[in-house]
């Protein structure tokens, strides 16, 4: 199989490399090869987070049980799929987690991450009808500023990470952040399916947890990078990995310790 250098972006400007240049393999893929696509669907985001509720003020509270049960097991069933493949294709090319480059070759193992971490960007284009799903719903009270930025930062960061390093250090964020969305959306489905499931969602509390341990294993994980990696994987990324890492522990360990302190003193 014919193969390209291990960095075609070697000799580029910081511009043509962080911004305007991303991987040519991905030339074809829907969303790829332009951001303007992205940004449309981002911006309609907000604009249906700002005019739904109102739309359905005049409106009865839709029953949205059987497409709640379905949405919930697709994303799920595709966070599994994600997440194996990532870890199959970084097995494989033996990746180190200390601090692993982007191939950019046409290896077979390195197109599987490439297209893993490309679907896994598609989940979070799917992931935005959560939002839709409390709206129909009217369950405005859980359309928090949580849960809103979570579901509209995700989608340009994690665009701007799989068009321009789609492997290498990328995989420990995405694969992490595939794992633990098994988890919660098997939750969402379970709990979709009717108060009669309450007795087996007692886990909820932990599911928190988890997420919360992630955001610190990946701050942690690309902050070694940013201070002491040296394997030529960009650390502009790792740096905004930290940064949206923290910024999404702050938000989650807020909502815990609103939701289960307060309800250990209660």
């Amino acid at each position: 199989m014919k193969s390209r250098m291990a960095d075609p972006r070697e000799n580029m400007t910081f511009v043509e490399t962080y911004l305007t240049h991303g991987d040519d393999r991905l030339q074809g893929y829907f969303f790829m090869d332009s951001p303007i696509p992205m940004w449309v669907v981002f911006s309609l985001y907000l604009l249906m987070v700002k005019l739904g509720p109102r739309v359905m003020e005049s409106q009865k509270p839709m029953q949205m049980q059987g497409a709640m049960i379905f949405y919930n097991l697709v994303v799920m069933l595709l966070s599994f799929f994600t997440a194996v493949q990532m870890l199959v294709a970084a097995i494989q090319s033996s990746y180190s987690m200390a601090c692993q480059p982007v191939d950019y070759s046409d290896d077979p193992r390195a197109l599987r991450m490439m297209n893993a971490l490309y679907w896994y960007f598609v989940s979070k284009v799917i992931e935005l009808a959560d939002t839709f799903f409390f709206i129909v719903r009217k369950k405005d009270k859980q359309i928090t500023v949580l849960h809103v930025y979570h579901h509209a930062v995700m989608l340009p960061h994690t665009w701007w990470f799989v068009k321009f390093v789609p492997g290498g250090q990328t995989f420990l964020v995405s694969f992490l952040n595939s794992f633990v969305h098994i988890w919660m959306y098997a939750y969402y489905g379970l709990s979709a399916m009717g108060p009669h499931m309450q007795k087996y969602l007692w886990w909820k509390k932990y599911l928190t947890k988890l997420q919360l341990v992630q955001f610190v294993l990946i701050a942690s994980h690309a902050l070694y990078n940013v201070c002491f990696g040296n394997c030529g994987f960009p650390r502009l990324f790792s740096l905004s990995s930290v940064i949206q890492s923290t910024i999404f522990f702050s938000l989650f360990m807020n909502f815990y310790l609103k939701t289960y302190k307060k309800q250990k003193g209660t």
